[in-house]
């Protein structure tokens, strides 16, 4: 590549590049100029938003003595790009083979660098500004003949760089290390962008990267605005109320009878702070508040503040003093990552009806429906939060540690041999180079078990906890993996969006959320290939399940290391979890062409503007409300049903442990995932293989049908009633005639298990009400026993069946 030199005197027109690019204006380029445009790029590196550049500090001086160095090879090239007459972006082109990051990628002919900077934003808003300058930084790119691809390598922190680079064709590749920053690699070809700029309009943004990263003090916090605080916290205690009245800690009263089943309640604690708001009571003692009613006596004008309703509350609430400091930590965690949502401005509910897999994961706002307190994330710093949280939107590449074999636990199917699902997982080269990386730290490959790893994980735990593992090479860090993944919504469930035929990656992440700290034990995860196959085997085989579509999303491979220096403190210890990680099926080697997945969760889904998703995806099927919930009980619930009553055999099947399959908008099939520490057999009589003993859970007769009461009526079936007489006019109580119908449906079909229909009666007047928000109260670190699930559950009394009517 020839270039003009920096530092002689200017032409008239020092243009060396112009293209007009229709419903913008033109873009010109000319040489930078030490001399003369250092000044301006000086007040641009020293602004928050151009943190990952380098230079934030730097003086005049420092960045024309940088520029002065950076022009002195004939390779490397700077330019200035205009619009409107005023610089717009600074754009560096170099020549890869020339510069240091040759020695990381195989280098193709027609391969060319870029490193850009734009210009802080001047207050006047123009539709997609910098995706038009990097398309005419690309027509400049492309317009030497010979160059065939362009490169990118944005710090891996720079997410808000990817989802640019991703809007304009780039598409990622493998992670490096080079000296100054660990870079995630990204190409566009000649034709990729020929066939975008041949579109004629901006491309639709990506499910992945859409959260800026935190790149300054300020950023961290650009989603705290006044009116998104008092939004998130009138939804917060609107929840609370609903929540805490339903586990029978608080009893608001009626104070006046309104008009169409809807009454003023009066909410007062001994504290003597008082409630008011509006609300229709619906079947399982659920309250339907009118969010804008919820007011205080004593300041009926002042913000509703979930801490101080916490505080006011907290006597009937019985949190201990121990305890309320902390779990107001998880309130203000939950109430900032609602703000977050609300700044971020996802899809509408219509617009999600049509929408991708991942771009509906990343959409939900609500989190668990039943707890409170259920984004705490407690671990995470603001940089973490937007690195990894799942409504972040950002992808991210996993860490690999070599773990050697003397301490490191492998376990798979028969058909998944270790060597197997690593060839599956990463690809030749990249296998290679982490084996290069054991040999360099003097060390046998054949000795060590690859093993991915959350990078939050690495970089605050296992660096302490495991550095006398790490110091004598029982550990070795290999590195980023190749492929970018999207937490899911339980966090620590990754999807590779890179090659989303490739599995689920489940890792141990040592953050506090919902009661635990989400660790992985090696006592679940070393049978869980071996239940997999078991639980295939059981109901695979029976023609119902077969008929149903239900599947189970196999938990077939996990590889564990536990640290010697915490075993003996048992199986369940947080310590001897923080070092594992499970492959999962994914959702896509089960689903037809044109089919669409979702999570459960999105049943629940209201968004910003008080639309839910649910009412819109049964208008997109054409089916009538009752019709299109008849199909998707016969995908959900029917089945778990059948596992039940035929199997003594449940799971936790709550929305984001299940999966929907969707055709033309109509479930077709329930898919399973979270199985290894959830499933369980409530009958001794049920033989078990070798190995799997620990399914067989002791339950009280009273309790088992629970499964189905608490778990699917009351912590699911309650709240989607609710969304659909709030948002669509559908009367709870017709919901719950549906569901009366596709129960007395599934008996019919199986009259020989009539004994067992009655002996767990889903139409008996009543049932015990247990409580969740009461567990996370009474211990927020460890909700329950994890060799005792049962002893410490906690009831409220009997609650009136909705289906009781239906009998």
């Amino acid at each position: 590549m020839s270039r003009p030199r920096a530092g002689k005197a200017r032409r008239k027109d020092p243009a060396v590049f112009r293209v007009a690019l229709p419903g913008f204006g033109e873009v010109r380029l000319r040489p930078f100029v030490v001399e003369a445009d250092a000044g301006f790029l000086h007040d641009w590196v020293n602004r928050d938003y151009a943190f990952f550049w380098g230079l934030q500090g730097a003086s005049l001086a420092k960045v024309e003595e940088e520029y002065r160095r950076l022009l002195a090879p004939e390779h490397y090239e700077v330019f200035v790009g205009e619009f409107e007459g005023r610089p717009a972006f600074v754009l560096e082109r170099y020549d890869p083979r020339q510069d240091l990051i040759a020695a990381h990628y195989p280098v193709q002919p027609g391969d060319r660098g870029i490193h850009v900077i734009v210009a802080p934003p001047t207050g006047r808003k123009i539709p997609n500004f910098t995706w038009h300058l990097f398309e005419a930084i690309l027509e400049f790119v492309f317009a030497d003949p010979a160059a065939e691809r362009a490169l990118v390598e944005p710090d891996i922190r720079n997410k808000k760089m990817f989802t640019l680079c991703e809007r304009v064709g780039f598409e990622t590749e493998r992670v490096v290390e080079l000296p100054h920053k660990t870079a995630q690699l990204a190409f566009v070809t000649r034709a990729r962008h020929l066939e975008i700029r041949a579109a004629g309009e901006p491309q639709k943004r990506s499910a992945m990267n859409q959260a800026d990263n935190v790149v300054s003090p300020q950023q961290s916090v650009r989603h705290l605005s006044r009116e998104r605080w008092e939004r998130a916290n009138r939804a917060l205690v609107r929840k609370a109320i609903c929540e805490f009245t339903h586990e029978r800690l608080l009893e608001p009263r009626v104070v006046e009878p309104l008009a169409s089943g809807r009454s003023r309640y009066e909410l007062r604690s001994a504290a003597g702070e008082a409630y008011t708001f509006v609300a229709k009571r619906l079947p399982l003692d659920h309250l339907s508040i009118e969010a804008a009613s919820i007011r205080t006596l004593a300041e009926p004008s002042a913000p509703v503040d979930a801490l101080r309703f916490i505080e006011a509350f907290r006597a009937e609430l019985g949190i201990s003093d121990k305890l309320m400091p902390l779990y107001l930590e998880e309130i203000l965690s939950t109430l900032q990552g609602s703000a977050f949502k609300l700044a971020k401005q996802n899809p509408s509910a219509r617009e999600l009806v049509d929408a991708d897999f991942q771009t509906i994961e990343q959409s939900m706002t609500e989190g668990h429906p039943c707890f409170v307190a259920n984004n705490g994330r407690i671990g995470f710093d603001s940089a973490d939060y937007r690195s990894y949280a799942p409504e972040a939107g950002n992808s991210f590449a996993l860490m690999w540690l070599a773990g050697h074999r003397r301490r490191a636990v492998y376990a798979g199917t028969e058909d998944l041999p270790y060597e197997t699902l690593i060839a599956r997982e990463l690809d030749a080269d990249t296998r290679a180079a982490f084996a290069e990386r054991i040999i360099a730290a003097g060390r046998d490959p054949a000795d060590y078990l690859f093993m991915p790893i959350h990078p939050w994980q690495w970089f605050n735990k296992l660096t302490s906890v495991f550095a006398s593992e790490i110091a004598y090479g029982d550990l070795i860090c290999l590195g980023y993996g190749p492929d970018q993944y999207l937490a899911q919504q339980s966090v620590r469930t990754m999807f590779n969006v890179s090659q989303p035929e490739k599995f689920y990656v489940k890792s141990a992440l040592s953050i506090l959320n919902m009661g635990f700290m989400r660790g992985l034990p090696l006592y679940y995860l070393g049978t869980a290939p071996k239940m997999a196959v078991w639980l295939e085997q059981l109901l695979y085989s029976d023609p119902y399940i077969e008929e149903t579509g239900f599947r189970m999303l196999g938990e077939i491979a996990s590889v564990s290391y536990v640290n010697p220096y915490f075993e003996r403190f048992g199986p369940h210890d947080d310590f001897n979890k923080m070092l594992a990680a499970l492959w999962r099926e994914s959702p896509t080697s089960v689903m037809q062409e044109g089919q669409q997945a979702m999570t459960m969760a999105a049943l629940l889904h209201v968004d910003d503007e008080g639309e839910a998703l649910l009412p819109a995806m049964i208008a997109a099927s054409g089916l009538s409300t009752e019709d299109w919930l008849a199909r998707y009980f016969e995908a959900y619930l029917a089945p778990l049903l059948h596992c039940f009553y035929r199997y003594d055999l449940v799971f936790m099947p709550h929305g984001e442990n299940l999966i929907l399959v969707m055709d033309g908008h109509v479930p077709v099939r329930a898919l399973l995932k979270d199985i290894t520490e959830e499933a369980a057999i409530l009958s001794p009589e049920v033989e078990l293989p070798e190995g799997l003993e620990r399914m067989h859970f002791e339950v009280p007769e009273d309790v088992k049908a629970l499964s189905i009461f608490i778990d699917i009526f009351d912590d699911f079936f309650r709240l989607m009633a609710a969304v659909l007489e709030e948002t669509a006019e559908f009367a709870a109580e017709d919901f719950w005639a549906a569901v009366a119908r596709s129960v007395r449906a599934y008996q019919a079909r199986f009259p020989e298990l009539g004994e067992k229909f009655a002996r767990y009666d889903l139409f008996a007047p009543s049932f015990t009400l247990s409580c969740l928000n009461r567990l996370q109260i009474r211990n927020h670190r460890q909700m329950i026993d994890l060799d005792e699930p049962v002893a410490k559950l906690q009831f409220a009394g009997q609650i009136a069946n909705p289906l009781a009517d239906f009998r």
